[in-house]
């Protein structure tokens, strides 16, 4: 615990929190950056799963990729300041907990998928790549709605 309130005074913390405007535009970044993630994830596996199919799948999946890796750093860059702002707060919330957590497990699903994706693709590996194109889509939007409880909590 004590790490965390020694977060909550960095200098560069107490600033933005002292900010008038810097919190909510910090948020509003969190807020695009989170969309565009959730936008780019959700297009890829739609695709992987069958929508689109006049698209080739291998360029559209490596287009949204990018977006979703670049969305995703914005996230966590944001997400991080945001966090420092009331580190012990969140730290003991249950919800937020469960947020990191599913975005633990989201990159985990990634990793097999990305595995799975740039291997052969025989039948079995397409049923399983569907799968894990529709747990990616659950786990974000997961993410997405423990995201925005903590913003009520």
């Amino acid at each position: 615990m004590e790490q965390l309130q020694g977060i909550e005074q960095l200098a560069l913390v107490r600033l933005f929190k002292a900010s008038f405007v810097a919190y909510p535009i910090v948020n509003a970044v969190h807020i695009a950056a989170i969309g565009l993630l959730l936008a780019a994830v959700t297009l890829m596996d739609l695709r992987v799963i069958g929508a689109f199919a006049a698209l080739p799948e291998r360029a559209f999946i490596l287009v949204l990729r990018r977006v979703a890796f670049t969305a995703f750093g914005f996230a966590i860059l944001s997400g991080l300041l945001m966090f420092a702002v009331r580190a012990t707060h969140y730290a003991q919330l249950p919800v937020f907990l469960v947020k990191m957590a599913l975005i633990a497990l989201a990159g985990a699903n990634f990793v097999v998928f990305a595995a799975v994706y740039n291997g052969k693709r025989e039948n079995s590996r397409r049923t399983l790549l569907r799968l894990l194109a529709g747990v990616s889509i659950l786990l974000w939007c997961g993410v997405l709605l423990c995201g925005r409880f903590i913003g009520f909590l």
